[in-house]
């Protein structure tokens, strides 16, 4: 076993089908909710997400809640924006998080903060998401900084990830992107959440075109509606957000514990179409505060148990 590798690493470089999840750190100091979130998806994926102060919300900070889930022997991937932080705070963060023993990060713009709770703070923006997998690749393969001749004996062991929204507009440009991406060094890949099958196909099929999905592993996103209402918001108001009609119509005789019930029940038929797929190495279960719900997914879905 390879000690630089992380799990998520050996899992996907194996062949295996990837699960993922997410863990949204708390908006205080309480060390508790991280572990109590952890300990409940520990057994049913390969690692958990850390979000880093998502929707632009003020929460516990990504690098800390990932280091509390690894001291509970979770495997966390910190994620990472540029919203925040210049390029010199995110080089340091960086080798903070390597010191610390974290393995895997999501590289990521961030949300404006013009939708979060700090609507009047500052973004910073300094380099983009493509330009933060571009730094991350020197300093873990040349040890090396941005614009600095300075080499590292001790460099950082990254595996760096990013993200994809495969409908977002303009849909044509969409597997261009993602190439764009992967030479900027992506690994792995996590999408936004499927619920057009149909749609993402067509991604899919553009991106083994370009010979991609042998050059990084793409993990498809997806979430467990709680309710119609949650369909319905996530179509109307989350940005590049695509869900069709007929999932709609499907959870709205259901009120309750019955459209959860039936919320699952599309996720893991999703799950099932997803792994037929080629080119698909796993997929990302985000469940929005209901991680009670990740564990009855994998197990249902026919993913335990994990390699």
């Amino acid at each position: 076993m390879n000690a630089n590798k992380s799990n998520l690493q050996r899992v996907l470089e194996a062949g295996a089908f990837a699960v993922t999840a997410e863990c949204g750190p708390p908006r205080s100091a309480d060390a508790d909710v991280v572990i109590r979130k952890g300990l409940l998806l520990k057994k049913f994926v390969d690692a958990v997400n850390v979000t880093d102060n998502q929707t632009a919300i003020v929460r516990m900070s990504s690098i800390a809640a990932a280091a509390i889930l690894k001291s509970v022997g979770v495997e966390p991937v910190f994620q990472m924006v540029c919203r925040d932080r210049n390029r010199i705070a995110l080089q340091s963060d960086l080798l903070g998080a390597a010191a610390l023993g974290l393995r895997n990060m999501l590289c990521l713009s961030g949300d404006h903060q013009k939708f979060g709770n700090q609507a009047q703070g500052k973004n910073v923006f300094d380099i983009d998401s493509m330009q933060l997998l571009r730094t991350v690749t020197d300093m873990t393969e040349k040890g090396r900084f941005i614009g600095d001749e300075f080499v590292m004996d001790v460099p950082p062991r990254i595996y760096p990830g990013a993200a994809e929204n495969p409908f977002a507009d303009p849909f044509e440009y969409r597997a261009a992107r993602l190439e764009k991406k992967v030479e900027s060094g992506a690994r792995f890949i996590q999408t936004q959440c499927v619920f057009n099958l149909e749609k993402f196909a067509t991604w899919m099929k553009e991106v083994r075109k370009r010979g991609l999905h042998k050059r990084v592993h793409i993990l498809a996103g997806v979430t467990p509606l709680k309710s119609a209402g949650m369909a319905r918001y996530m179509r109307d108001k989350v940005a590049g957000m695509d869900v069709p009609d007929a999932v709609i119509k499907r959870m709205e005789p259901f009120k309750g514990p019955e459209a959860r019930a039936e919320g699952i029940r599309i996720c893991i038929e999703t799950i099932q179409k997803l792994r037929k797929m080629e080119g698909v190495a796993g997929v990302h279960i985000m469940a929005i505060e209901w991680e009670e719900a990740v564990p009855e997914i994998v197990e249902k879905a026919g993913l335990l148990p994990r390699p």
